[in-house]
């Protein structure tokens, strides 16, 4: 089950230091959350420009994990400081994986929230996720991954879809 997590930032200023925070601090505290199992930050490097800058993929065991007192405490909030400066923010839970891949600093992760007609015409083998809780919008995505491709760019000629490059690598919890 995927747990997704979407923003964009509007302080260019302070912009370095919520990523630090969030890359840093943000991720090691969620997989030490009992049911996190891969946790993942993306950037938005190209594609529909009205879609969130960032999106963060965690592979959790359940959606109970989220109304956990061990996620309260441990990754769930921590974000009074940055409320502020986060816009278009969106978190769902998806069906249709059970361990999302690792996606290596060479790779691409490209997201159609339309269909994955123009993500299969580029070639590539397309996971079809569906909401199945907290904002379940979309309701339908269908998501792959590059492969080892220098430039990515050509990607961005498939209309309705948002090309998003790793921030860093992906964390795993012990029991993955």
């Amino acid at each position: 089950m995927i747990y997704t997590v979407e923003c964009s930032f509007t302080d260019p200023a302070a912009e370095n230091e919520w990523n630090a925070f969030y890359s840093n601090e943000k991720l090691p505290a969620l997989i030490s959350v009992r049911g996190f199992l891969t946790s993942q930050r993306f950037r938005l490097s190209g594609g529909i420009p009205s879609a969130p800058t960032y999106l963060a993929i965690h592979t959790i065991s359940n959606e109970g994990i989220l109304e956990s007192a061990d996620y309260h405490q441990n990754g769930g909030g921590n974000f009074a400081k940055w409320q502020p400066m986060i816009t278009a923010w969106h978190r769902n839970i998806y069906g249709g994986v059970d361990l999302f891949a690792n996606v290596t600093n060479d790779q691409r992760v490209l997201i159609s929230n339309e269909s994955g007609d123009a993500l299969k015409a580029l070639g590539f083998q397309v996971l079809h996720l569906w909401a199945t809780g907290l904002d379940r919008t979309p309701m339908e995505r269908w998501v792959a991954i590059s492969g080892n491709l220098p430039d990515p760019a050509h990607h961005l000629k498939a209309d309705g879809v948002c090309v998003y490059v790793p921030m860093g690598s992906q964390l795993q919890s012990d029991s993955t």
